[in-house]
């Protein structure tokens, strides 16, 4: 364990670090920082502190930078969440208050983040799987054609063309599309097989092979459209970054859905806010990242993962503080929608 006075110079060395992106060495310390001790002092304490790989040396005569291990204890030990000012945090509420559906939230909500935290953002969309049925509207749009249009309880909207292969009534849609809803009203996507198993024979002989393509191709919805959606803004940051080596490699991996779902983790409870740095990101060509992601959802109740990808160097308190906020104000726009 390291003493009070070490981490004090861990904290130093990393924020300094941060700001200027050049190594840091004892005489800039002591000068810079209050820390009650002399230059030599802060210099064998750094030497200690690179003994046991918290701090690295890039260059002979030249001063340290941390290390993934000294990152890590900053984070775990050493730094706070910054809050956010008001001003910020009302600028956050009113430019996500102003979504118009769930593609505007998610569309603001990555924009923004790369904006707060000038590294790329990355928002995944609420998943079907974990969605409920607010709504099913069935629309006329050719002879033997309905659109389907599903509603979820997050905002999620998916359409799907069914062919009925035949003129169809208004007041035959209307029926059908009132049993729908009664039926499905509130119900997680789970339940809505069995709810719907005896619909066909609640209808008329002459509409029932219309209720079956429609149920046909709303079953086919839940199945098909389950995969996760991810969307990425901020890329442009990443020329700012120490990614002078791996670029490519993780331009790369942003291009994959499978590799952010992957970065991002499991939706679990949204109060918690993961950090992985460098090599705990075990995917190939991100070893020189930092991943910061947060659940946002209802309830108390993940839907789906929010966060940012950046160089190791970046500043933790403001990228945590910016992360856990927009993702509390995803979820209050959500639960209200």
């Amino acid at each position: 364990m390291l003493d009070d006075r070490k981490l004090a110079i861990l904290r130093a060395i990393v924020e300094d670090y941060v700001s200027t992106n050049e190594p840091v060495g004892s005489k800039a310390l002591a000068e810079r920082h209050a820390l009650g001790v002399s230059p030599a002092t802060v210099r064998n304490d750094m030497a200690v502190l690179e003994e046991q790989g918290y701090i690295t040396q890039p260059h002979t005569s030249a001063g340290r930078i941390p290390t993934d291990k000294g990152y890590r204890l900053f984070v775990d030990k050493l730094s706070t969440i910054k809050p956010l000012s008001g001003a910020e945090r009302r600028a956050i509420e009113t430019f996500l208050a102003g979504a118009y559906d769930l593609d505007d939230v998610v569309s603001r909500t990555v924009r923004l983040l790369a904006q707060l935290t000038r590294q790329v953002a990355v928002v995944q969309y609420p998943s079907l799987i974990r969605s409920s049925v607010r709504h099913i509207e069935l629309v006329p749009v050719a002879a033997g054609r309905l659109l389907l249009i599903l509603i979820t309880d997050t905002g999620r909207v998916e359409q799907r063309v069914v062919e009925t292969h035949g003129e169809l009534a208004d007041d035959s849609v209307a029926q059908l599309r009132a049993l729908l809803n009664a039926c499905l009203d509130g119900r997680s996507f789970g339940e809505v097989p069995l709810a719907v198993a005896d619909l066909p024979a609640r209808v008329s002989a002459e509409d029932r092979p219309v209720a079956v393509a429609v149920l046909s191709v709303l079953l086919e919805t839940l199945v098909e459209r389950n995969e996760e959606k991810i969307v990425f803004a901020g890329a442009a940051n990443l020329a700012l970054g120490d990614f002078s080596k791996g670029l490519r490699d993780v331009l790369e991996a942003l291009e994959e859905q499978v590799v952010l779902m992957r970065l991002l983790g499991e939706a679990g409870d949204p109060a918690t806010l993961t950090v992985r740095i460098g090599a705990e990101n075990q995917l190939q060509g991100l070893t020189s990242a930092s991943v910061i992601a947060a659940g946002y959802g209802m309830d108390g109740q993940a839907l789906a993962r929010l966060g940012v990808l950046g160089p190791t160097r970046m500043d933790y308190p403001g990228t945590m503080g910016a992360v856990r906020a927009v993702a509390r104000y995803v979820g209050q726009i959500l639960a209200g929608s």
